[in-house]
């Protein structure tokens, strides 16, 4: 196989939303009181939903720009790529960059959910929430069939309205779900509670796949509010493994065999060495904690293999151990557009770390694991040459796409303007976010 043979889907990409997402989806009142776009007096963009204001995040759109200029800092729609929130642009822009179908996970809306589990009036929360998904199913991933994974949001606070979501969500072609891994963090009960038996059997009844995406539930910490935020950054991937462990002994697998979990942008280098420890303390430690109540003679690795799934960006460690993690468990992802994003070269970084891999292997992990976690098949719509890289450049070239670098600020890193040059801190972007917080 060449690297221009390989046909790559991402399941772990990201939208900025636009301001219209809900204007051909509702009417009336229920137009009148749904999430708005709006803008501050210094430009930039924030999202108000029932007293509640969402800043938008530069770092979760800094595709195309400098990397000078990567910050957290509030920004706006005007200064980013178009592919964020445009869905003809990001076609454009997953061609260029050999991508042939996609997972797009929600910003204002919160990974989650969170917007609506915060909202003072549920029921409109619902309806609103409702209204996303189908902008999200029909408008986003409609618009190109094939190429546009869906994947839907919850009521996370009534599990029996969960339910009939998703119900509703695979009667519209959406396989897959995004969830928290620690929704205690959102003031609800643990995954333990049996609060969410009826998710549980819905996920079960229609083979939806549950999404426990990165810094929703569990997230890295920041050590000192000194700390380079590079700290924090680095161990993102690291902070899934607590979730990880925890749903690993989730007495609900053992009920709903055919349970699916995706660990998304979660890296995969960690993983041999939590299961090597949870089999470990599984071992060591049964006798007095009883966890044959719902392992049965389980290990967890072995539940780990029949229920979990995860993904990478750029993993060489990961790819060097793949067989003690799962040649069928494995995914890739781009994380388009946000900071990690490899665009428009994801390929060249791939293959630079897959050439130990089989063709086999590469196919596995590049798109077949993905089609069967996520029942999606892009070669019902697409010739199979025409999803490769090489045929996904040749349609990016016919059209001319642009990849060069633009500045929005001129150069200057937003946190270091006017400053003497120093480390970045936690501290420093927690201030930020309060500062914007309160001015938004």
């Amino acid at each position: 196989m060449k690297m221009e043979d390989m046909v790559l889907i991402s399941v772990d990409d990201h939208i900025t939303e636009p301001g219209d997402i809900f204007d051909r989806q509702l009417t009336g009142d229920l137009l009148a009181s749904a999430p708005k776009l709006q803008v501050k007096s210094d430009g930039t963009n924030y999202w108000e939903y029932q007293g509640m204001k969402i800043p938008s995040v530069a770092l979760n759109a800094v595709v195309g720009r400098p990397r000078e200029e990567y910050g957290m800092e509030p920004t706006s729609l005007d200064q980013l790529r178009p592919g964020c929130y445009d869905v003809h642009a990001r076609i454009d822009d997953m061609n260029v960059n050999g991508i042939a179908a996609s997972l797009n996970f929600p910003s204002f809306a919160g990974i989650d959910g969170s917007l609506f589990v915060g909202a003072a009036d549920k029921a409109l929360a619902i309806r609103h929430l409702q209204a996303y998904n189908d902008w999200h199913v029909d408008e986003w991933c409609g618009a190109y069939p094939g190429r546009l994974i869906p994947c839907g949001i919850i009521p996370l606070w009534d599990p029996k309205a969960a339910a009939a979501e998703i119900h509703r969500l695979t009667a519209k072609g959406c396989h897959s779900i995004s969830f928290n891994d620690n929704p205690t963090k959102r003031g609800l009960p643990s995954i333990h509670n049996e609060f969410w038996e009826p998710l549980w059997k819905a996920v079960a009844e229609t083979d939806m796949t549950i999404n426990l995406h990165i810094g929703v539930g569990n997230t890295s910490p920041h050590p000192s509010m000194e700390s380079p935020i590079e700290v924090n950054i680095s161990t993102m991937p690291m902070a899934v493994a607590f979730g990880a462990a925890d749903w690993l002994n989730l007495a609900a697998l053992s009920r709903y065999p055919t349970m699916k979990i995706a660990l998304s942008e979660s890296g995969i280098g960690w993983i041999p060495y939590l299961l090597e420890r949870a089999d470990y303390a599984n071992e060591q430690h049964r006798a007095w904690t009883h966890s044959d109540t719902y392992l049965g003679t389980s290990k967890p690795s072995d539940v780990y293999k029949r229920h979990f799934a995860s993904c990478f960006i750029d993993d060489a460690y990961g790819l060097r151990n793949i067989d003690l993690i799962g040649e069928d468990s494995i995914c890739y992802e781009v994380d388009y557009p946000h900071s990690d994003t490899p665009w428009p070269n994801a390929p060249e970084v791939l293959w630079k770390s897959a050439q130990k891999l089989t063709d086999v292997q590469i196919d596995k992990i590049t798109h077949l694991n993905a089609m069967r976690l996520y029942n999606f098949d892009p070669f019902k719509y697409h010739a199979k040459s025409d999803l490769t890289v090489a045929g996904l450049r040749a349609q990016a070239a016919a059209k001319g796409v642009d990849v060069s670098v633009k500045s929005v600020s001129g150069g200057a890193a937003p946190l270091a303007a006017g400053a003497a040059r120093r480390p970045v801190t936690s501290g420093d972007i927690i201030e930020m976010f309060q500062k914007h917080g309160e001015a938004a």
